[in-house]
Parts: structure tokens; sequence; C-alpha cells
């Protein structure tokens, strides 16, 4: 029986999830969820409001990018996403952990501060999902989504700020991370998948992506994530 994943559409954590099932083989069907208007949904289903989140084939409910990505690697050991060697592994979970609390959440801020400023964006970022919303329709529903979307993720103006003058420091982590033989191997782990969707995502933003090409990361990203993103964000957006 297929898993179920619940995601919103392009959400970054949600990539880390599906392209992990891809990796194992998994068979699974998308559930979509509205932007902002997921929390509502999820949370009577998962006792948490948030994405991804999975039902799998057996029944058991999981919600997080890493704690599916670990359940997976206990219930199908190959390919590996965390290596057997334990000192090993502990340098793996400590870059996934950072992926997803530093790395992943500015990505996360950056997207909603940026879409409130220029909230004629978000049409682009709903190429492709489920939802079917007609352009006109999601426009008109931007301004308030992404009000809303800040307040659900902490992200203010000045938060935003902070998180643009931290980008290239972040981005020297993720490339210190391949040249130490963190990430960025023949065989993704779960560090490489926390950590590529994030860049990926980054890279729609004018504003961003000239800091991003030429680097190991970005390499490393276009490689586990090939389709290109949907989504632009034009520049001065996050001109803050």
């Amino acid at each position: 029986m297929p898993h179920t994943l619940y995601v919103i559409h392009g959400s970054h954590p949600c990539l880390c999830a599906e392209r992990a099932l891809q990796l194992k083989g998994q068979p699974y069907r998308l559930v979509e969820r509205p932007p902002a208007l997921h929390r509502l949904l999820q949370k009577p289903r998962f006792g948490r409001g948030t994405v991804p989140a999975i039902e799998l084939g057996s029944g058991e409910r999981i919600v997080g990018s890493r704690e599916i990505l670990h359940r997976l690697d206990e219930l199908v050991p190959d390919p590996p996403l965390l290596p057997a060697d334990p000192a090993a592994r502990a340098r793996v979970e400590e870059a996934e952990a950072w992926g997803d609390r530093e790395l992943q959440a500015a990505a996360r801020r950056l997207t909603w501060t940026g879409i409130r400023r220029r909230p004629d964006a978000m049409a682009s970022y709903a190429q492709g999902s489920q939802l079917g919303l007609p352009r006109a329709a999601v426009r008109a529903l931007a301004p308030l989504v992404s009000r809303v979307a800040m307040y659900g993720h902490g992200a203010t103006f000045a938060r935003s700020r902070e998180d643009l003058a931290a980008l290239p420091g972040m981005l020297d982590h993720v490339d210190a991370l391949i040249a130490q033989g963190v990430i960025g191997g023949d065989q993704p782990n779960a560090a490489d998948l926390q950590i590529a969707p994030s860049l990926r995502l980054l890279a729609t933003f004018a504003d961003v992506r000239p800091q991003l090409e030429g680097r190991p990361g970005w390499a490393m990203a276009q490689q586990l994530f090939p389709e290109p993103a949907s989504g632009h964000l034009p520049a001065g957006a996050l001109d803050l």
C-alpha cells in the first residue's frame, strides 16, 4: 500500500521528504495543502499543524522532514541516508539539524517576506500546484497569506535583514561541509536532502541567486534536484 505524503507545493522540507521516498524506491501519493491554511487541516490528523507529514502504508503517522527521513532509513535500510559509522553519522546528523534549524528556516522567512513585499510573485510559486487556483485568485490572496505565514514562522522585516546578512556565512558553511566530505558525496545522505532544497529555493530569489552561482553547494543542489524550481522573486523584493 502506498504511503501518503502531505505537502505544500514547492516547500523545501517537503521536497526533502519526497526525494527520500524516491531514493528509497517507495510508492507514495501526494496530498497538497494550501499555504498558511495547512495548519488547520494538519493538526486534527497529525497532532501538529506542520508539513511534511506522512501516513505510511502501515498507518503510522510521522511529522517533520528529519523524522520522516530517519524512520524511512529504519524501515528501508538501502540505500542508507545515515552512515553506519557512529562518528560519520554524528557529523551528518549535525549538518542535517543545522540545515533544518538554520538554513531552511532562513529561506522560509525570506520567501514570505519577499512575497509580502511583492505579492504578485506568489502566483509564480503556485505553478504546477495540484490545487489549481486561478492566478488571479492567488494574487488576490497573496497579501493575506503572506502576512499569516510571516506571523506563523516568526518572520519580520528586521529578522529577514538578519537572515540576508547571515546568508554568505551559511553558504560558506555548506561549501565547507562539502569540502569535509560530510555532504556532496556519490550517495546522497540525510544532510544533503535537508540542505539542497533550501539552496534550490534561494536560487529563485533574484537578489540572492548571484551569491549561489559558482559555489559547490549550488552544484550539489542542481545535481540532487535537476528540475527547475517554480517561482521567481524579482530583484528588489529583498531590498529591506
